[in-house]
């Protein structure tokens, strides 16, 4: 696993994603902070499911901060890198390695071999052996076709920045929920994700505490958790027409979304769940994902991300874990585009808790119609 300084714009996140299409995908990561570093792991999966891909994500390096030009086209992007004070005249002292999720731009010069740009994600895949480069003047110009030429590239590699700014085109203003057992954890994280896509930041907590005009933890001690998790359904009730807000929910005992009972409209957004892990590395992080997804008795489970987190650093992981949510985000509306309409077309029908199986107006979850699916 690698080891990285805990900066903004820098580390390590790597993928894999099973896909099925008669089961709902779970996005599961694993993130470690220990000593100031960041041990960062991502692994997206479903619960079934045998075609297995993965890549690494969002470590970028530029030589001596030399800076690049970037345009989106129909089908390809192209990245102008200008060569400096590096005397390069000849194409041959070029080498280009892409892979479908990474780039890597090397050069040779004064008989040394000079790394001009590595990232170990790109924004979205490429077809590698479609890649073209040349030199023009003092600049190398890269054209990489893109495999989804529906996606607009913010910018060459995948980032804080690059997916805050492409995720209106993927999100449609479909709502975000976060849960977990800490509510201090979901709110910080929620409102980090809040003010990078412009969206309204909401927290359950606050917004009951207002209306019952106590702290949380009074109200559990006069009236019990069912009271608070009755309240908080209530709650989540009037904001599932909302659209582009990030909601903060209760954690554990009193959160309404830690029971599979209450997810009627929490189905209404994108759910993220951030569950914590005392899990030493990435492979036990999702074994221990995998079985806790299973359990259809913890509401949690009914998350369509998943993100372990061993370890909190409040101060520096919030942006850190948001990142992480996005990027899994994107990859799982990108697996289905018709997500965002579809969780639309369910709150138009009145969040009749019949996710992800639609059925058509007029069905009665009372009586247990078992009308087919839209």
């Amino acid at each position: 696993m690698a080891s990285l300084v805990c900066t903004p714009t820098s580390f390590n996140l790597s993928f894999s994603n099973t896909t099925n299409p008669n089961s709902i995908s779970r996005k599961i990561g694993y993130l470690n902070w220990e000593n100031h570093a960041l041990h960062h792991k991502l692994a997206l999966s479903n619960r079934f499911g045998s075609v297995l891909f993965s890549s690494n994500l969002s470590t970028v390096s530029v030589n001596n901060t030399r800076e690049y030009e970037f345009s989106d086209g129909a089908t390809e992007v192209e990245l102008r890198l200008p060569f400096g004070n590096q005397e390069i005249q000849n194409s041959k002292d070029i080498f280009v390695d892409a892979e479908e999720t990474s780039l890597v731009i090397r050069a040779r010069t004064s008989g040394s071999l000079l790394t001009l740009m590595e990232t170990s994600q790109l924004y979205d895949k490429i077809k590698p052996a479609e890649t073209i480069w040349y030199i023009d003047e003092d600049q190398l110009v890269i054209n990489l076709k893109k495999q989804d030429s529906d996606l607009n590239w913010p910018d060459i590699m995948e980032s804080w920045e690059s997916l805050t700014a492409g995720a209106p085109q993927i999100l449609k203003g479909t709502s975000v929920y976060i849960v977990g057992d800490s509510t201090e954890i979901n709110e910080k994280v929620a409102r980090e994700l809040a003010v990078g896509l412009g969206y309204t930041p909401l927290n359950t907590r606050e917004l009951l505490e207002t209306f019952a005009k106590q702290p949380i933890d009074s109200w559990l001690v006069e009236e019990g958790i069912d009271s608070i998790v009755e309240a908080e359904s209530s709650v989540l009730e009037s904001l599932s027409s909302h659209i582009r807000a990030v909601v903060a929910t209760l954690g554990t005992p009193y959160g309404a979304a830690a029971r599979a009972d209450k997810w009627q409209h929490l189905y209404s957004g994108f759910s993220i769940w951030l569950s914590q892990s005392d899990a030493t590395d990435e492979d036990l992080a999702k074994e221990e994902a995998r079985r806790q997804v299973q359990d259809a008795s913890k509401g949690y489970a009914n998350a369509e991300v998943v993100i372990k987190l061993a370890g909190w650093l409040p101060n520096e992981g919030s942006q850190t874990v948001a990142q992480a949510c996005l990027s899994a985000l994107k990859r799982l509306v990108l697996s289905d585009k018709n997500l965002p309409g579809k969780k639309s077309l369910y709150i138009r029908l009145g969040c009749r808790g019949d996710w992800p199986n639609i059925k058509p107006p007029g069905w009665d979850p009372a009586a247990g119609d078992d009308t087919s699916e839209m």
